[in-house]
């Protein structure tokens, strides 16, 4: 299925784009209420096991204990559920929903405080429960109920007898894959994007087009093939080690070289507001506000909801593998709440670099903004000293990521291929790596950031009828555990 769809994408890339936003605009104008719904829901639920009597089940025997340091595992967690993404839309993205606040409101301080708000909104808590509650169900049933590593081990084992419980195993794993391959090809083509228009930037090219992707592509490709051919700590750990702090160091060099006070005020504000509507806009469908804010719902929370759900099997199985050992509320409140807190400090410092541009100066960020989405984090650091420097760490860190990305994700896809092997064989990791570099090429045809997103989508849809089930599945066999 994975390779009928890189075929269509490399043969006929406006057919498969044509066809992807079709579906996709049909499945967001019917069904919008039930994503939301799942992805809420979720996140309540992650959020509840870790305060009840469950959160001190280890995921393993009882005197099971962690493979990696904390400081590895959140690392790796980390670059692989959406580290390049957070480069790309640091700035970019809170600067979007500013400007649609505006056609709402004479008010650009509240619209910039809404627009951080809904960007933390996308990237926070709902992402990492999505990602936790997938992590945690494999997790507990691989280590603690000796089950294969696949997605579908939870629902074989709470429902055993249904005569059900077998076909949608199989269909579970095959979406599982399917929505894995689709959704880390679009990101490594949106992470492709910025690694270009970084290198034209740092080293002054004009505009190298479908060349310039494509030549880049193979680079990653050779990049990551070679990671794959050791085992994970001594390839994935190190890597993001060595993303994180390259992405680390940017961060705290934006924070004390730009407007330390303006970005610090933001940071707290942002708390505040994330924290105070949260659950309000947790099930908000902007039903009354017109076609321009349906479309515009629908391109980004609902997009990103269907994205983490996309992600969700890769990123899940993955946590899973390298979470052997640790409770249920230390699971949850490293792959929750720590890269939530960080990705609230990232936004508040980029996000607000952003609107102090915006606010405070002439710069003209918001056309950059508009014109090329994907320069904008350039475009910031071109406006503070150490350009050349800056510049070249975050393309190391966005190349990095991908790298991470695909590693995480054909190792996953190379368990899900030989029935939950928590070390498959090279060659299986090198097939899908092919396999995954040959999906991103079609991706990188279509040609458009927003067609991107709509396909990988298209990939994911199907995936959100499947996690409440697997959710289910969970509760049913916790609810059996004996308290300790």
């Amino acid at each position: 299925m994975t390779l009928g769809v890189a075929t269509w994408g490399i043969v006929d890339p406006a057919g498969l784009s044509s066809f992807a936003q079709a579906y996709v605009y049909l499945q967001f104008t019917s069904r919008a209420w039930f994503i939301m719904l799942v992805a809420s829901l979720t996140t309540f639920t992650a959020f509840g096991l870790a305060i009840s009597r469950f959160g001190a089940i280890r995921l393993g025997d009882d005197d099971a204990r962690p493979e990696f340091s904390t400081v590895s595992w959140i690392t790796m967690l980390f670059a692989a559920g959406m580290g390049v993404g957070l480069l790309f839309y640091g700035t970019m993205e809170p600067l979007t929903h500013f400007q649609l606040a505006r056609d709402y409101t004479s008010d650009t301080g509240e619209a910039a405080r809404w627009a951080l708000f809904i960007t933390l909104f996308n990237w926070g808590f709902h992402a990492w429960s999505i990602y936790a509650l997938t992590g945690l169900a494999i997790a507990y049933f691989a280590y603690r109920k000796h089950r294969p590593t696949v997605l579908s081990a939870p629902i074989r084992h709470a429902f055993p007898n249904e005569r059900w419980s077998r076909p949608l195993s199989w269909v579970t794993d095959l979406l599982a894959i399917y929505a894995i391959a689709i959704g880390l090809a679009g990101s490594v083509a949106i992470g492709i994007f910025q690694v270009q228009d970084g290198v034209e930037s740092l080293f002054g090219l004009s505009d190298t087009g479908s060349l310039g992707q494509i030549v880049i592509l193979v680079v990653l490709t050779v990049a990551f093939l070679l990671p794959l051919t050791v085992d994970l700590s001594s390839g994935m750990a190190r890597l993001s080690n060595m993303a994180m702090a390259l992405a680390g160091g940017l961060l705290v060099f934006l924070l004390l070289a730009g407007p330390t006070h303006y970005l610090m005020n933001g940071i707290v504000d942002a708390l505040g507001s994330y924290l105070s509507g949260i659950v309000r806009q947790s099930f908000a469908t902007f039903p009354f506000f017109g076609p321009e804010a349906t479309e515009w719902f629908h391109s980004w929370t609902l997009n990103y909801m269907v994205w983490w759900i996309a992600w969700a099997p890769f990123v899940g199985v993955f946590v899973a593998r390298i979470s052997r050992g640790r409770t249920i509320r230390e699971f949850i409140v490293g792959v929750v709440i720590v890269p939530s807190l960080f990705s609230l400090i990232w936004f508040g410092v980029f996000g607000g670099i952003g609107f102090y541009g915006a606010l405070e100066t002439d710069l003209p960020i918001m056309q950059v903004v508009a014109d090329s989405p994907e320069a904008t984090t350039f475009f910031v650091l071109e406006t503070l000293p150490g350009t050349t420097i800056t510049g070249g760490a975050t393309i190391a860190a966005a190349f990095l990521f991908l790298v991470t990305s695909v590693v995480s994700a054909a190792f996953v896809l190379a368990m899900f291929s030989t029935n939950g092997n928590e070390n498959p064989a090279t060659r299986i990791k090198l097939t899908w790596g092919v396999i995954l570099a040959a999906l991103s090429l079609a991706m990188l045809l279509s040609g458009d950031l927003g067609v991107v997103r709509n396909i990988i989508a298209f990939g994911a849809i199907a995936f959100v009828f499947i996690m409440p089930i697997i959710v289910v599945s969970l509760l049913r066999t916790l609810r059996r555990e004996e308290p300790k």
